[in-house]
């Protein structure tokens, strides 16, 4: 398994780490590969009963390593996509522990997690409209799912930061602990979770989640067109030019 996703049987926790903190959890192929094979995996091995998502160091991930597309052969499928059904169709209880920086990709995985804590330094941010691209894995229907629709639209929409407490009165995490706190927290509650019957906790996971996985391969085929529609438009040059430019975008004069 690759370096930059650990993993550890605790017991029936499988603990799961993000392992990048010197480029804030930036999420390449490497890691999207050992994303996908590790939720896969963990899913046929019986002795997990809960998997622990977590990230090492001061934030749980940055987002889609924009240089890892450039790495990709022609006609090569990019593991994006395959790491998001896998995460998407886990079939056993999933909690996410995540602090600092979620942005993009980072926040996205977040909400196919049953339950997410998060330490006081989180700061979520769903920076596609600023892009001009659209949502991705399958995110434009589980955070309606999970918070409701305008709370969902505001946060796409605006493409605001979000910190700790607005996730929480929000409904996008179930509890903030100080950043010290977050592993032990969230680790004694997967531990909560696991002490019980793996196949118990299977059907409650196919009762509570699972129903739900058309609605997000539609989510993700819509998303998938309208990103093909806007990546290399106009507005998404002007966006990547004025970050690169260190200046605000100016999308009026397209």
């Amino acid at each position: 398994m690759s370096e930059l996703i650990l993993t550890e049987n605790r017991d029936g926790v499988l603990v799961v780490t993000f392992n990048r903190p010197e480029k804030k959890n930036a999420i390449n192929n490497e890691m999207w590969a050992g994303l996908r094979d590790t939720f896969r995996a963990a899913s046929e091995d019986d002795s997990v009963a809960c998997l622990l998502w977590c990230a090492a160091g001061d934030n749980f991930s940055a987002g889609v390593d924009l240089a890892s597309f450039g790495e990709m052969g022609e006609g090569e499928e990019h593991p994006f996509e395959s790491a998001a059904r896998a995460v998407a169709e886990f079939d056993k209880p999933l909690v996410a522990a995540a602090q600092g920086a979620a942005v993009g990709g980072g926040a996205t995985g977040l909400f196919h997690a049953d339950i997410v804590y998060a330490g006081d330094s989180l700061r979520l941010r769903l920076p596609f409209a600023s892009l001009g691209l659209v949502p991705e894995w399958g995110s434009s229907y589980m955070l309606q799912a999970n918070i409701g629709a305008q709370r969902a639209a505001e946060m796409f929409y605006t493409a605001a930061w979000v910190d700790a407490q607005k996730a929480l009165a929000q409904g996008v995490v179930a509890a903030v602990v100080p950043d010290a706190e977050l592993f032990d927290h969230a680790f004694a509650k997967a531990q909560e979770i696991a002490q019980w019957p793996v196949n118990a906790l299977k059907e409650i996971k196919r009762s509570l989640r699972l129903h739900h996985l058309p609605a997000i391969d539609a989510a993700i085929s819509e998303e998938q067109a309208g990103m093909m529609r806007q990546a290399g438009s106009p507005e998404n040059i002007e966006a990547i030019t004025a970050f690169m430019e260190k200046r605000k975008p100016n999308f009026r004069n397209i």
